[in-house]
């Protein structure tokens, strides 16, 4: 689709989204000539590529897996299974002695800050025997631009991260140019853990996956809780707006795992047009809340559940879809 064809304010917010440089950076988060600033505020100087990392999270290994440092990963964390390749990789937690990271001879560990707060002191002992440690977890969309680039940094790929970002955005400019002639909108809840009533903070990742496939989220006055990508909103609240939700969309995964039964019968959950309708769906959290190229997937699957007419691939003329939309079931390469 070519850019006269596209309604003036898609062109407008896909300027704003996007930005003209890439300079924008999430507060804790900076990428410098010979360094970087992870998520916690530590500052780790980068001079050569590290070359022996082990990753204590599943969306690092994938991204650098995507990035090409497969090679250059000694370890992984416990339960990861994207690629199918991450499962020949030593096994590494953050339960482990010291000795076992000291055997694996690593230069850098790739953490979350969950870890960095809980685990201070094998974090500080690492550190203290010489190994870097650097802690991410982007919260947004643009933080996970940013995200990908440290990570081309640290292990040497930094052309290959910008080619990741510019297909990302090639992606949602199309799917968004897509979606923004759709006349009337699926208002969509978005449940993020069912048994405390709790959804999306506006400007998490999920709710970009929501938006971008072109869903209505109805629960944009959600506050976020403590700075998470998770908040509050209540059973009496989504009850409010019973009668105008088009779709009860739910992330799956070891934080949120209700079943259809499970919401079927939640007690005054009848007035919920989208459960009388069965309009309950769910979605893999791995492809709507963790900072990797498969969100994609995620967004074409919450398209095809609002509006599978508009994203049947063989109706796309312009191919876009055919390269960013896999079919189900279908992974990113």
């Amino acid at each position: 689709m070519t850019g006269s064809s596209q309604p003036a304010w898609a062109i407008v917010w896909l300027c704003l989204f996007f930005g003209t440089g890439g300079e924008t950076q999430a507060v804790g988060l900076a990428l410098e000539a010979d360094a970087i600033v992870d998520s916690m505020g530590h500052r780790v100087e980068v001079s050569t590529p590290f070359l022996r990392i082990i990753s204590l999270y599943g969306a690092h290994t994938e991204n650098l897996f995507a990035l090409g440092a497969w090679n250059q990963v000694v370890g992984v964390s416990r339960h990861e299974d994207w690629p199918p390749e991450v499962r020949s990789k030593p096994v590494h937690s953050y339960h482990d002695d010291l000795e076992r990271f000291l055997a694996a001879c690593p230069d850098l560990v790739l953490i979350r800050p969950m870890i960095d707060r809980g685990y201070a002191s094998l974090v500080g002992r690492l550190r203290a025997n010489g190994i870097s440690v650097v802690s991410l977890q982007p919260r947004s969309i643009a933080e996970m631009f940013l995200y990908w680039r440290i990570l081309g940094k640290l292990c040497g790929r930094a052309a290959a991260a910008e080619a990741m970002v510019a297909t990302f955005q090639e992606a949602v400019a199309c799917i968004a140019a897509r979606t923004a002639a759709i006349a009337k909108k699926q208002r969509v809840y978005f449940e993020a853990i069912h048994n405390r009533m709790r959804t999306f903070a506006p400007d998490a990742m999920a709710i970009f996956a929501l938006e971008t496939a072109g869903g209505i989220n109805l629960a944009a006055e959600a506050i976020s809780r403590r700075g998470t990508t998770i908040a509050d909103y209540g059973k009496e609240r989504i009850l409010s707006q019973g009668e105008e939700m088009d779709v009860y969309l739910a992330q799956v995964g070891p934080m949120n795992q209700p079943t259809l039964e499970t919401i079927k019968t939640e007690p005054g959950y009848e007035l919920i047009r989208a459960v009388r309708e069965d309009r309950i769906f769910f979605i893999d959290e791995k492809l709507v809340s963790r900072p990797t190229r498969r969100m994609l997937l995620g967004i074409c699957q919450i398209g095809r559940i609002l509006y599978p007419e508009q994203f049947m691939i063989e109706k796309t003329p312009s191919g876009c879809l055919l390269r960013h939309c896999p079919s189900e079931g279908k992974q990113m390469e």
